[in-house]
């Protein structure tokens, strides 16, 4: 896994990462000292597993966003946006000072949804890295980990529909689906890494850095049930 710097001024060049990583805290504990670090509290587990976003880019969800792990931000003010599907987005603005730890205390709220019809299709997702956020018709309904593996899928209403899989710092995937009533739809693929942009939010992890995947493998496959 590579890190890229902005090399330029010596006193900032040691702290300015592009690309949003999973890296050891103990070797960025020094050199980004002028960061603020953000953790989050949730009430139950429909909180913890509920996506986050930061200043518009999603970062993960509650749950992985805990513990060993934090969400490290240049000083100033940051919009947190959690969203879950079925409940109202929560939205909170907070201020980060260097080398000071803020805290957000998530409630969600049910929202108003309408019945699903009758007849259904099934979706399930394969994705890596599995905490990307997942689109239907651009409304966020959970991440990947959701939607895959055994037993696990997620119910859409047939007829045509837009599939997004998006992460801070790696390409959005994007495909179309047709699905029948009582059909299945097996989405599979590997998120590749992008540049972000620059003071973008860096997600740290104390224990171990995560290895990026190389070479992408995207398909779209459809069965009956």
């Amino acid at each position: 896994m590579k890190t890229a710097f902005r090399r330029g001024n010596p006193l900032l060049g040691g702290w300015l990462l592009i690309s949003v990583l999973f890296i050891p805290l103990a070797l960025h504990a020094k050199t980004n000292q002028v960061m603020g670090k953000l953790q989050f509290e949730g009430i139950s587990n429909i909180e913890k597993d509920s996506g986050v976003w930061v200043d518009g880019g999603y970062v993960g969800y509650m749950k992985e966003l805990r513990g060993s792990k934090s969400v490290l931000l240049l000083p100033g003010e940051h919009i947190i946006t959690v969203r879950q599907d079925g409940y109202q987005d929560f939205t909170e603005h907070v201020q980060i000072q260097p080398g000071q730890t803020e805290v957000v205390r998530v409630a969600m709220e049910k929202a108003l949804t309408g019945s699903l019809p009758p007849q259904l299709a099934m979706v399930k997702v394969e994705v890596n890295p599995s905490r990307a956020a997942v689109f239907v018709d651009g409304l966020y309904v959970g991440h990947a980990g959701d939607f895959g593996g055994m037993g696990r899928g997620m119910l859409v209403a047939p007829g045509l529909r837009k599939i997004k899989i998006a992460l801070a710092g790696y390409q959005t995937f994007v495909t179309d689906i047709n699905a029948s009533a009582h059909q299945k739809v097996e989405i599979k693929t590997y998120l590749l890494r992008n540049d972000g942009p620059l003071g973008a939010p860096l997600v740290v992890k104390e224990a171990s850095t995560a290895t990026s995947m190389s070479g992408t493998r995207d398909t779209v496959s459809a069965q009956a049930r």
